[in-house]
């Protein structure tokens, strides 16, 4: 039996363009219906025990993140949130997550230093219509949002999306 090596990748080619398709038609039908494209005004008390102002980010593209300890893709997608956020401006919502000592510590067994607010009651992600983790807002400059993207998502994925407001 002759391996038609051509053949299988083109099979290879056409299943990942459909899986891409697919994927971006789930993270479109899934995304949060918010009822304004602007960035609302936070002010919020981190776990760090920092303040969060989106008024001090006014200038500067701003991704949102909505995730959660027990989400596994959330988990797996951590990393790549680190990634950014060393980069560009980054606000992560941990949502039903436990205390501000849980996620303290679950940042530092991972090595994370994103900033997060604790979203303990989901009164957060109300408040921007997400209902599925992970979800990422991108926010531009003036603060209107660009891009959505929900479920996992690349750190080349974030970067190419942030490239563009730059």
């Amino acid at each position: 039996m002759k391996l038609n090596v051509k053949k299988i990748l083109k099979e290879i080619l056409v299943f990942a363009v459909m899986l891409f398709l697919i994927s971006n038609i789930l993270s479109y039908l899934r995304s949060p219906e918010l009822t304004s494209s602007r960035l609302p005004t936070i002010e919020a008390m981190l776990v760090d025990g920092t303040v969060f102002s989106s008024r001090e980010r006014e200038g500067k593209p701003l991704v949102v993140h909505f995730w959660a300890t027990w989400c596994p893709v959330c988990r797996a997608e951590a990393s790549n949130i680190e990634a950014i956020s060393e980069e560009y401006e980054v606000l992560t919502i941990a949502v039903n997550s436990g205390s501000d000592d849980t996620l303290r510590s679950y940042l530092s067994e991972n090595g994370y230093r994103f900033r997060v607010l604790n979203d303990r009651a989901g009164e957060w992600a109300g408040r921007f219509h997400v209902e599925v983790f992970p979800t990422t807002l991108i926010f531009d400059s003036k603060g209107e949002l660009r891009f959505t993207e929900v479920g996992y998502t690349t750190t080349l994925g974030l970067k190419g999306r942030l490239g563009v407001l730059k």
